[in-house]
């Protein structure tokens, strides 16, 4: 079978000769040949030969042509901040101040912003390696794109004001489906809708307000001819049964959740599941082995039906390479690498943390644990609450991020006990794990520490 062949069986839940391989490269496939992550999102050449880099190296069944949950709120009126190793985030949200539906005249077009980017290196992609390559186009989830039009408003308005969020959804749906037609017409085999804030809201709130945003987009798919992906980070356990009755034909989830248990939900519906080698611990951080094992682990330990391994979500920018080459061969010669690695055993390494005295602390001390605010999205709506809530209260908190990306903090995480990311812990206590409080909520829980 082709890689893309493999995908395909997989995905609609046949039988394949072994288990679809899809690198989600990202900005990642950039640092392959030197160039930053806003070179590759800005210049079609050097993604195009970037991709091309991480094809040769990696052997993909599938690939992603972009990994830029920003591009649809950059046409919106989003401003961007941007960075030489993640992709850019979002700075400011125009509808933040008034809850309003921007105006249609913004709908995305084809030559809107840098779609025409996206859809130059889309063709390319499609003609270099388009027939053994399942090629994913990668577009912002509704419920993800209408936070970044509202900003952080929009957790409250879920409890104040459910018709306008479910007049912002339409919106946001509408630019999703304009993403798809645009996608499918590129020729991408797999339109993966990627909303990470899922992860942040409650089954209800995605019952009540996101359901039938994302059934119509998954409907629309399949029109298409194209085959979906609902892809979410964080913690999104309890989301994996709502998710599943959308209808997506798979599901990614990253390290957050653990695969044996999600996987027998989606086995249940009917729906392939991707995921969940972790980002920061192994991929960047961890050695050749290490990547190796938790892959053979994961073959040995779960079903291999219905099963797509990758990382758990976008790459980190340094990722080794040598750690995904080692993934990849992993997964094509299983045997031999279980042979090799049948007396290894990881090195933990020990790093000291010294945690603060927190019964002895004289304002509360707000600590949030995070992958990286300025490149995942939840992590980001996460900081920002608590950005606002150091400008009501000054200097009566302290407060600070602890980014996973940092071996330190990683360190740090273990000692705390930390299990799920984006995390708020104030005073040693933990608030809130995989879920954004409203301002009001949060504001009258750090009033209960002053």
């Amino acid at each position: 079978m082709t890689g893309k062949e493999r995908v395909q069986a997989i995905m609609k839940q046949q039988v394949v000769d072994r288990i679809p391989w899809v690198p989600f490269v990202g900005v990642h496939a950039g640092s392959i040949l030197g160039y930053t992550a806003e070179e590759v999102l800005k210049d079609a050449d050097k993604l195009f030969d970037s991709l091309m880099e991480a094809y040769k190296l990696y052997q993909p069944d599938g690939m992603p042509v972009i990994f830029d949950l920003q591009i649809e709120a950059e046409i919106l009126g989003c401003e961007l901040v941007w960075a030489d190793d993640c992709p850019p985030s979002v700075k400011s949200h125009p509808c933040s101040d008034e809850a309003k539906i921007p105006c249609q005249c913004l709908m995305p077009k084809k030559e809107s912003g840098r779609i025409p980017l996206v859809l130059d290196v889309m063709k390319r992609m499609k003609d270099s390696v388009g027939d053994t390559t399942a090629l994913y186009g990668l577009i912002c989830g509704p419920f993800t794109l209408a936070s970044h039009i509202r900003g952080n408003n929009i957790f409250m308005d879920m409890i104040l004001d459910e018709s306008y969020v479910l007049k912002l959804m339409e919106f946001c749906t509408e630019v999703v489906l304009k993403m798809v037609d645009y996608y499918t017409e590129a020729g991408m085999d797999v339109i993966a809708i990627v909303d990470p804030l899922v992860s942040q809201i409650s089954p209800e709130h995605f019952t009540s307000l996101c359901h039938e945003s994302f059934s119509t987009i998954f409907s629309h798919i399949k029109m298409k001819g194209a085959l979906s992906s609902f892809f979410v980070c964080g913690n999104a356990t309890r989301q994996i049964e709502v998710m599943c009755k959308t209808k997506p034909d798979s599901i990614s989830i990253d390290e957050n959740v653990v695969m044996a248990e999600a996987k027998a939900i989606t086995d249940s519906y009917g729906v392939t599941i991707g995921g969940n080698i972790p980002l920061t611990t192994l991929m960047l951080h961890g050695s050749q082995q290490d990547n190796m094992k938790y892959v053979v682990d994961m073959i040995d330990t779960v079903s291999n039906e219905n099963l797509i391994i990758s990382p758990g979500c976008d790459m980190p920018f340094a990722v080794p390479k040598e750690n995904t080459i080692a993934i990849s061969q992993a997964i094509r010669e299983t045997e031999s690498v279980r042979e090799m690695l049948k007396n290894y055993e990881a090195k933990g390494e020990d790093i000291e943390v010294e945690l603060p005295d927190y019964a002895s602390l004289d304002k509360p001390f707000i600590e949030v644990f995070t992958l990286d605010s300025a490149s995942c999205a939840a992590c980001t709506y996460m900081m920002q609450a608590i950005n606002v809530a150091k400008e009501h209260f000054g200097d009566r908190i302290d407060t600070i991020e602890y980014k996973f990306t940092e071996k330190i903090n990683i360190a740090r995480c273990k000692k705390m006990g930390v299990t799920n990311l984006p995390a708020i812990y104030i005073n040693g206590e933990l608030k809130w794990s995989s879920i954004i409080p409203s301002k009001e909520e949060l504001f009258e829980v750090i009033d209960s520490y002053c």
